[in-house]
């Protein structure tokens, strides 16, 4: 089995489709293949780019071509912005759980998939932890991701807004300020503009300078290298 086939044997095993950072960790486990270099990751990065048997969904995620009208509904065509939400909220908790944080998010949104996963299913944390006042804690529960430290204090605030208007962030998050946080807007990146004209309003003072906008397509890159650099502390480990 060449490289190739050992990429479409793991994204097979996942339903024809798989995000970069489930192809680093599945398809080196795949016997029988010689990868004959220092950098599979790269490989395997470029092995997805071949427009003859792959192609992508959105950043960081690729699917068979031959499979392409058997995936499911919301893989197949254009995604909506429902879809990307979902998409990136489970980004973020798997990336949380990667980087050894507690994740959470908010009741309502547990039925939401992300690929083929109920967002319940992925995260560490079921009842948000009751970090201060009963009333902070309630209408911090509607943000879309929380990331915990051990202590179970919040470490990060993150809202996805697709085209949301995103004031009704920052109002969140000018609650929360009293906390040692990082607020984050996750967003694709034409937004940033915008992010940086609303986010210097002066009713924004308390939280202009822990308020990051980070773009859907690096929220994917760090899903990505995570995943990268856990399977290199597994391979280490041996």
């Amino acid at each position: 089995m060449n490289q190739r086939e050992a990429v479409v044997e793991a994204m097979k095993a996942n339903g024809g489709y798989a995000t970069l950072g489930h192809l680093y960790k599945e398809a080196l486990k795949i016997s029988g293949v010689e990868w004959g270099t220092k950098t599979p990751f790269k490989s395997i990065n470029r092995i997805v780019q071949n427009s003859k048997f792959f192609f992508k969904i959105r950043p960081g995620l690729w699917a068979l071509l031959e499979a392409k009208d058997k995936l499911p509904a919301d893989l197949r065509s254009k995604p909506k912005p429902e879809s990307d939400h979902s998409y990136y909220q489970g980004l973020l908790v798997e990336l949380g759980n990667l980087k050894k944080q507690k994740t959470f998010v908010p009741k309502q949104d547990r039925g939401r998939t992300f690929l083929g996963k109920k967002l319940g299913d992925m995260v560490t944390v079921d009842d948000i932890y009751p970090f201060t006042y009963e009333d902070v804690v309630r209408r911090a529960s509607a943000v879309d991701v929380i990331w915990f430290d051990d202590r179970k204090m919040p470490t990060e605030f993150i809202e996805v807004e697709n085209t949301t208007d995103m004031h009704s962030a920052f109002l969140k998050f000018v609650l929360l300020s009293g906390f040692h946080s990082t607020f984050r807007i996750v967003s694709p990146a034409p937004r940033k503009q915008e992010f940086a004209s609303k986010i210097t309003h002066p009713s924004f003072s308390t939280i202009v300078t822990r308020t990051r906008f980070t773009s859907y397509e690096l929220v994917s890159e760090m899903h990505t290298k995570e995943f990268e650099a856990t399977a290199l502390h597994q391979a280490w480990a041996g």
